[in-house]
């Protein structure tokens, strides 16, 4: 099969499509024919060296796909060969054929195409974990969502809603537009703002119960600031760095501030499998009936992948850019 691959580690232009041995699904598995794939930040890492995959993972890019069965293993009899599918991966996205565990993989809901399918798995189910197993959200709850323009954050803020909760964010200016439209009550500039006094002013003080960051150490002091007693913060990824200076433990406990960090790529299959069957119940429905969407910044043939690449690492993105592998 044909697969995207990293000639040498760095710049987008390093990769290339090439022959690659094609994947053999053993017991509990099912191969997919991928029609399509999205891009995230990690690709991008693992691309220059910096994120390599977990153990026993393919090397291959791409940690999320949509489409078309083409093999079943021993065990498989819930899903057959043309059956639509969707689902969370180790790597291997990148690639004409990704071979799956059966219980991570979703039906296509009716209405969505495979680009769309395709968006939904690692943004969704990372801020749904997020939301809602790490920060235990709630009616009411206020969240305030960093990168509210990114794939997990534009997840983010319809997961909010649907909780009946209000979600604040940061974004570059010329992102609000996307954020409020998808539901968010404030969107706040971080180039321009302080966003720990926005929030207090929003909140009347009161602060969030919920904050999702990727960004890290710069925003540490301002995030505790912004809760309420008892809030926690989600910390999903470190882009703007990861060491904290001078941190008063007096100031976190007054507030009984919970700090819970989390990555999905590299949890145990069972707790994969967990969250995708919960998601599956709970969650997909509202993608057949509109309440939820992906939100699609831009889509790609894959041959195509370095300049797709460009555009996430310029941060030009509002959603997900998507590769379309079968055209």
């Amino acid at each position: 099969m044909r697969a995207v691959r990293v000639l040498d580690e760095g710049d987008p232009e390093h990769m290339t499509i090439g022959e690659v041995p094609t994947p053999k699904p053993g017991p509990d598995e099912v191969r997919v024919r991928v029609h399509a794939t999205a891009l995230n930040r990690a690709d991008t890492f693992q691309r220059r060296g910096h994120y390599p995959p977990p153990e026993g993972a393919s090397s291959i890019l791409g940690l999320e796909m949509a489409g078309v069965v083409d093999d079943v293993g021993e065990g498989v009899i819930d899903l057959h060969v043309g059956d639509r599918v969707f689902g969370l991966l180790a790597g291997g996205g990148y690639a004409e054929q990704v071979v799956v565990h059966k219980d991570l993989l979703m039906a296509v809901p009716p209405g969505l195409s495979m680009q769309e399918a395709a968006a939904v798995p690692e943004v969704f189910l990372t801020a749904y974990q997020a939301l809602h197993w790490l920060g235990g959200l709630r009616r009411d709850h206020r969240v305030l969502i960093h990168a509210g323009a990114s794939g997990v954050g534009t997840a983010a803020i319809q997961l909010v809603k649907k909780a009946g909760a209000h979600p604040y964010v940061t974004a570059s200016a010329p992102k609000h537009g996307v954020c409020r439209g998808l539901g968010a009550e404030a969107a706040i500039d971080y180039a321009s703002e302080d966003f720990a006094e926005r929030i207090d002013e929003i909140t009347n003080g009161e602060g969030v119960h919920i904050i999702l960051d990727f960004i890290g150490a710069p925003y540490f002091h301002q995030n505790v600031a912004s809760l309420t007693t008892d809030g926690r913060i989600i910390q999903l990824a470190t882009l703007g760095g990861s060491t904290v200076e001078q941190v008063s433990l007096r100031n976190l406990m007054a507030k009984r501030v919970q700090l819970l960090t989390s990555t999905l790529r590299d949890r145990s299959l069972n707790y994969k499998i967990q969250l995708t069957q919960e998601f599956a119940s709970d969650v997909v429905p509202a993608f057949v009936d509109g309440e939820l969407r992906p939100v699609i910044d831009s889509a790609y043939d894959w041959t195509e992948v370095a300049e797709a690449h460009r555009r996430m690492e310029n941060n030009e993105n509002a959603g997900k850019i998507v590769l379309q592998v079968v055209s």
